[in-house]
């Protein structure tokens, strides 16, 4: 227990606090660490604010009772050190609510919007109740003391994790699989106990082993107001689906709990990362440190703004005046990093995302805002990113930045840090552009195939700092860059004006759904060349939930507000032939980059050459050596891959050929002695032939191989000899 001065006996109202009946007792507190802390006698309680006047603690017996039982006034002269505020509350159990009123100075022009009309929670929270909640409550004037949130006690000590670790697979052996956790399981069609959980995504486990995937990207899941209605469009409420407006950031997610109010937050998210860990899947979280969900000066007021506006946030206004929020997230506020509370709060954050739910890495929202220093410009040097790389706990997680930022700052190959990887958006346009038909890109297509050497080698860096995608959240499915040439956003209630305008997308021949069966055709097989080329990338591939079954958002590009069946899964469509023959593919795909993976966990290609003489990687057209780079209408393009690695027998070879063309066209090619070629991928095929294991391949003898139109054909060495 935390050593205390002027400790007194404390008569709570109603029912005791302490199970025992005895009366709780109340001392100084620690300042460190922040948050509510449990310990074997009680309770110690910390929340930073240099410009508060007054801080009072609001104690609930549970954190849905109206009023709270104990409201404490918290000592500037006792319980404060510093900027930091702290109490002890011996006797205090877990699961009680607690929530703060702070008060200070109201002076907008100065950055201070101090109110003690509002009940705020512990930005520390480990689990925060909304059912009182009301958005508008906590805006303007007025308390709302019975429409506030509230913080809940946890105990997060004790839990049985059986031996669990981050299981830190190299990020070159990555697999990323990028998923919303209600969205997985939220249909009535999914089958499992739990729809739209972190227990409900524990009862697809399988399906994400049967995939080959190593890793699941999940968007956000730290505490957001899953019941703000952002508006009625056509009698349907569109909320905040993908959460990407965090209220708690030590909390899971309440709305992806089966008992929200139960208090069992983490554990039921522990049992998620114990049970993915067994079935050898990464956990890696997407968070938003970039903004919170408090918005601008007309915003609800529910923790930052109430604690220390001034500290949390970059202002501005006329004249040198604090009255407004810079918005470089285009979400109302923008988050102040760099600031050594902010930067404190950032590296906590993640450090207890790792220390005690075992999470295997993260990949930041709009990153770019990390690097900005207090002023908002950026640095070279940023605190917060540095202390992230540099980190002894978090030396072991993966990071991933979106490089970029809606003000405009974009910083693919340039993000600070040097393990960082970054979201390759050059990389998802360049293949776009090529498997589209677009002429002339095929040295950009080398370029990105190969790592994004021209972004990432001259500042030293790797392959691995690139993270390959060609579809994300935000965007067209694989499925509808086939199918739509346009956005089709009106359900979004927004004019379609919402979402980005150039998709780079292609519909084969039709606008949307169709019954022509050589568009459909023509579509699954577009789809399987953009994971052709996807997984025979040097650098990080990731996939979106559902692009392996070919899933559809009917052509919206923005489903950031629609929780229903336009972005949950369909698993009774996953059982048509149709979507099993697209997940047999994507699930030999994914095991085939495994196999090879030596070809694309290494450094950049050099000059050498495998004991057949195979060099590590050449370049062709049509013809043998004959890339045709300056060609300005070229569509095609071919390239070999030979095994150079010190610990292989040199069969591992690959040659690729890839026709984005809308004819058929001859391939030469190369003869190795010693060495025969084997079929494994053609995408002109039909399933089974489409895709086969190596065991199974058909020998290609000829000097030459057709590849029909916009196709791609894999082969795949043996020793000479051996049979198919």
């Amino acid at each position: 227990m935390v050593s205390s001065i002027n400790s007194f006996a404390v008569t709570t109202k109603g029912r005791p606090l302490s199970p025992e009946g005895e009366p709780l007792r109340i001392f100084t507190g620690s300042p460190h660490p922040f948050g509510a802390t449990v310990d074997d006698e009680g309770v110690n309680f910390a929340v930073y604010s240099a410009n508060a006047t007054a801080v009072k603690l609001l104690i609930f017996d549970t954190p849905t009772d109206l009023d709270p039982s104990k409201v404490i006034d918290l000592s500037p002269i006792n319980n404060k050190s510093f900027y930091i505020w702290h109490i002890y509350i011996q006797g205090l159990k877990p699961g009680s609510g607690y929530a703060y009123r702070v008060d200070g100075p109201n002076e907008p022009w100065n950055g201070h919007r101090f109110n003690p009309e509002k009940v705020l929670v512990d930005p520390y929270s480990k689990g925060n109740s909304l059912s009182l909640w009301e958005r508008g409550a906590a805006c303007g004037s007025g308390d709302n003391l019975h429409k506030s949130m509230r913080s809940v006690v946890i105990d997060t000590r004790g839990y049985d994790w059986e031996g669990d670790m981050p299981l830190r697979r190299p990020m070159s052996e990555t697999i990323v699989y990028e998923m919303h956790v209600a969205g997985f399981t939220k249909s009535p069609s999914s089958g499992v106990q739990h729809p739209g959980t972190f227990k409900g995504l524990i009862e697809k486990i399988p399906y994400l082993q049967e995939i080959g995937i190593t890793a699941v990207e999940l968007l956000p899941v730290f505490s957001f107001d899953h019941t703000d209605i952002l508006r009625v469009h056509e009698g349907n409420p569109l909320v905040n689906y993908w959460g990407y407006s965090t209220m708690g950031y030590f909390a899971p997610h309440q709305g992806y709990c089966t008992d929200p109010e139960s208090g069992l937050h983490v554990e039921e998210f522990r049992d998620m990362v114990k049970a993915l860990h067994k079935a050898g899947i990464e956990v890696i979280l997407d968070v938003v440190f970039n903004h919170t969900d408090e918005g601008n000066h007309q915003g609800p007021m529910f923790s930052f703004k109430g604690f220390d506006n001034s500290t949390y946030y970059y202002l501005t206004g006329e004249n040198g005046s604090k009255d407004f929020y810079y918005d470089y997230t285009g979400c109302g506020n923008t988050f102040n990093c760099n600031h050594p509370i902010g930067e404190k709060l950032i590296l906590d954050c993640l450090r207890y995302w790792v220390q005690e739910m075992h999470v295997d890495g993260f990949r930041f929202d709009e990153g770019s805002v990390l690097t900005r220093g207090e002023d908002g410009t950026p640095l070279e040097h940023p605190p917060v990113i540095w202390s992230i790389e540099l980190d002894d706990i978090l030396g072991s997680s993966k990071v991933i930045a979106e490089a970029w930022d809606a003000a405009g700052l974009y910083q693919i190959g340039y993000f600070p840090g040097a393990r960082w990887a970054e979201w390759n958006g050059m990389y998802r346009d360049s293949i776009r552009q090529f498997v589209k038909g677009d002429p002339g890109v095929i040295q950009q297509v080398a370029t990105r195939l190969t790592g994004s050497a021209d972004l990432y080698q001259w500042r030293h860096h790797e392959p691995v700092n690139s993270v390959n995608f060609i579809t994300a959240h935000d965007g067209f499915t694989l499925y509808d860059l086939c199918a739509y040439n346009e956005k089709r956003n009106w359900a979004n209630g927004e004019g379609n004006n919402d979402g980005v305008n150039d998709n780079i997308s292609w519909n084969c021949g039709a606008e949307g759904d169709t019954d022509n069966d050589s568009i459909n055709q023509l579509r699954r097989r577009q789809v399987k060349n953009f994971g052709v080329l996807l997984m025979c990338s040097l650098g990080v591939p990731m996939i979106v939930g559902g692009d392996e079954h070919a899933r559809s958002q009917k052509g919206n590009n923005n489903t950031y507000c629609q929780d229903n069946a336009l972005n949950w899964y369909d698993w009774d469509a996953i059982q048509t032939s149709e979507s099993k023959e697209m997940i047999r593919f994507w699930s030999m795909l994914n095991k085939k980059r495994s196999n090879f993976i030596d070809h694309f966990k290494g450094k950049y290609f050099t000059d050498k050459r495998s004991r057949f003489g195979v060099p590590e990687i050449s370049w062709h057209g049509t013809l043998l050596n004959q890339p045709n780079w300056n060609d300005p209408g070229a569509r095609c393009l071919s390239m070999t891959l030979g095994d150079t690695a010190e610990d292989t027998d040199g069969l591992d070879n690959i040659h690729i050929m890839m026709n984005m063309h809308w004819e058929p066209l001859r391939f030469e090619i190369p003869n190795y002695e010693g060495l025969s070629w084997h079929r494994t991928i053609d995408t002109s095929l039909q399933s089974p032939n489409d895709i086969t294991d190596l065991e199974h391949s058909p020998l290609i003898s000829e000097s030459g191989y057709i590849v029909n139109d916009r196709s791609i054909v894999v082969l795949t060495t043996r020793a000479a000899g051996q049979g198919g």
